[in-house]
């Protein structure tokens, strides 16, 4: 495990958060039932915009780690977040910048839910 500044550095978690929302490659995507319950072209609809998502503001990017947004989607809010847990999804990652020890979790929710 390595404290390297450099790795874990916001530009670089954010760099990978980046690659992660847009590819939903290395990591687990979970959406809320509550999202679910509007159907899966709403659900496309989400997902497709998650994915284009660059509105990074600073009151919702505090450490401009490009962790969570906020949209609408038909008139509906939908919050994301992604989480950067270890390997096993249990506990929180110890060094968020090392893909081999890092879980990214990205989840997709209705405010209500947050």
């Amino acid at each position: 495990m390595s404290d390297s500044p450099k790795r874990n550095s916001a530009q670089t978690i954010a760099l990978l958060n980046d690659k992660f929302r847009k590819s939903f490659n290395g990591g687990t995507v979970y959406i809320t039932s509550s999202v679910q319950a509007f159907g899966s072209e709403f659900v496309e609809q989400v997902l497709g915009a998650v994915r284009a998502y660059n509105a990074f503001a600073e009151c919702d990017d505090l450490h401009q780690e490009h962790d969570f947004g906020s949209l609408t989607i038909l008139g509906q809010q939908v919050f994301w977040k992604i989480d950067c847990y270890d390997s096993s999804e249990k506990y929180q990652s110890c060094d968020p910048g090392n893909l081999e020890e890092t879980q990214r979790v990205l989840t997709v929710m209705l405010p209500s839910d947050y």
